[in-house]
C-alpha cells in the first residue's frame, strides 16, 4: 500500500506542475491583443472541457466495476485510489478551468445576452451537479459505502452524456 501511496504522490506533483504551467500560460495570454487573446482562451476552455468530459464519462464506469468488488478488497482499493485520483487530478482542475475560461468566453463575446448562452449555462450547472454527486460517491466507495448498483450507474453514465449534447447543440446552433 506504501508504493501506491508513493505514486499517488508523484502523479499529484505532476498534476500540479502540469496545472501551474497551465495557469502561468494563461496569465500570458494577458499580453496579447484582445482577439488573439479570445482565441487562445477559446482553444483552452475546449481543452479543459474535454478533459473534464473524460472524467463524467468514465467515473460512473468505475463505479459500475467497483459495485463489482467486494468492499474492503484490494480490487475494490484499487478502485477507490483510481476514482480518487480521476476526480481530484483531472475532473475537478478541468472543471474548475472549464468554468473560469468559459465565463470569460461569455462576457467577452456575448456579455452574458444571448438566450442560448443562458441555457448552455443551465446544461453547465448540471454537469457541474453531476460532478458534486459523483465526488460524494467516490468519498462513499472510499469508506466501503457502495451507492447504487452495476444498473444505476449505466443509468448515471448518460446524465453527463445528454448534458454535453445539450450544450453541443446550443453552442453550434444558437437555437435562440
Amino acid at each position: 500500500m506504501m508504493e501506491q501511496a508513493g505514486k499517488g504522490g508523484s502523479a499529484g506533483r505532476r498534476a500540479a506542475i502540469g496545472l501551474i504551467v497551465f495557469l502561468l500560460g494563461g496569465a500570458a495570454l494577458v499580453a496579447l491583443d484582445q482577439n488573439s487573446r479570445y482565441l487562445w482562451i477559446k482553444a483552452l476552455h475546449v481543452i479543459a472541457v474535454i478533459s473534464w468530459m473524460a472524467g463524467l464519462l468514465y467515473m460512473p464506469r468505475l463505479f459500475i466495476y467497483h459495485c463489482d468488488a467486494e468492499p474492503g478488497s484490494v480490487q475494490a482499493a484499487t478502485f477507490s485510489i483510481m476514482e480518487r485520483r480521476l476526480f481530484r487530478i483531472i475532473m475537478t482542475p478541468a472543471m474548475t478551468l472549464a468554468w473560469v475560461f468559459g465565463i470569460y468566453l461569455a462576457w467577452e463575446g456575448y456579455g452574458f445576452n444571448a438566450g442560448w448562452l443562458h441555457a448552455k449555462l443551465l446544461a453547465v450547472v448540471g454537469l457541474t451537479f453531476a460532478h458534486i454527486y459523483f465526488g460524494r460517491a467516490v468519498g462513499a466507495f472510499e469508506k466501503g459505502i457502495y451507492i447504487g448498483s452495476g444498473r444505476f450507474w449505466r443509468i448515471m453514465n448518460e446524465v453527463p452524456t445528454i448534458l454535453m449534447i445539450v450544450v453541443v447543440v446550443l453552442v453550434i446552433v444558437k437555437p435562440f
